[in-house]
């Protein structure tokens, strides 16, 4: 097993789906209650919560984990006879549980055609897959039907200032101009570094390291983003704000010199691990908007 007493505890959730596809009688069987064995899919949520608390009695490598709480839902989709199975499970951890949520929605399936296979032996169970998850490093995942997976977080603060060289101050929405940057902002213009995106998660474990209580806008960044995993991020990568704001990484860090942060704090960001972005297409931005790697 993964050593993983060193990790923090974190909110974590998991969703997974399974299917079963069957003939139309056996669909319409389940849904008006014809199965001789019983209510089907109240038996079927049951095995899927049970099945949640025993995954680590059926894969091997998985720990033990105190589950916060497990849903299971189903949906009739008459059109390809079948019936989907969305499982959601959460907890307060130092691991994720993404495998809880797999093997709940897993034993769900199963369980639909253990009581169905009288009626149909030949129902196909697939489709199983995680669907998203959040907490931990790699932050918040969601792989919608037909896409991959990406990373999706939020705006935790925007932050500008008159010019360059300054500390800057939180504002709640700016605009954002195509090739230029923010407005009002001293680094937008025609060149590279038009927007500065700084992870949430390094300003807070600079702040334990190092005894500072630095906010929005100290490390003299633009976008202050929580949930994303920079680690992940290459220049060329294209980051969605709100509703149509579009940025691309055109620059990872900087060259290091002394600056008004390493005057005021003692230590900076930017130079090792910030962003910095042109903007591909404008729009209006504020805080708490949705950011998703695209």
């Amino acid at each position: 097993m993964v050593d993983v007493s060193q990790k923090e505890n974190s909110e974590r959730m998991a969703r997974a789906r399974a299917e079963v596809k069957m003939k139309p009688e056996t669909l319409q069987a389940i849904k008006s209650g014809g199965v001789k064995k019983g209510d089907v899919l109240s038996v079927a949520q049951v095995a899927g919560v049970m099945g949640a608390k025993k995954t680590p009695d059926l894969i091997p490598m998985c720990h033990p984990l105190l589950l916060s709480s497990v849903d299971i839902d189903f949906e009739f989709d008459d059109l390809n006879s079948r019936i989907i199975i969305y499982s959601q499970v959460k907890n307060n951890g130092q691991t994720g549980v993404e495998m809880e949520a797999i093997t709940a929605a897993t034993i769900a399936a199963l369980t639909i055609y253990d009581m169905g296979k009288a009626l149909d032996r030949w129902m196909e169970i697939g489709g199983i897959r995680l669907v998203e998850k959040s907490g931990g490093k790699s932050g918040h995942l969601l792989k919608d039907e037909g896409e991959s997976s990406r990373q999706v977080g939020s705006l935790y603060s925007i932050c500008i200032s008159p010019e360059r060289g300054q500390l800057k101050r939180e504002v709640f929405q700016v605009n954002v101009i195509s090739d230029y940057g923010i407005e009002n902002d001293g680094h937008a213009g025609p060149w590279g570094r038009q927007v500065t995106c700084l992870n949430r998660a390094s300003v807070l474990k600079a702040n334990e390291e190092h005894g500072l209580d630095a906010g929005p806008g100290d490390f003299a960044e633009n976008l202050l983003i929580d949930g994303i995993d920079f680690k992940q991020i290459q220049v060329g990568s294209r980051l969605k704000l709100g509703d149509s704001v579009i940025l691309e990484v055109s620059q990872i860090g900087k060259e290091d010199h002394p600056s008004v942060v390493t005057r005021t704090l003692g230590v900076t960001l930017l130079p090792y691990e910030g962003l910095f972005c042109r903007v591909i297409q404008g729009g209006k931005i504020k805080k708490a908007d949705r950011v998703e790697v695209i």
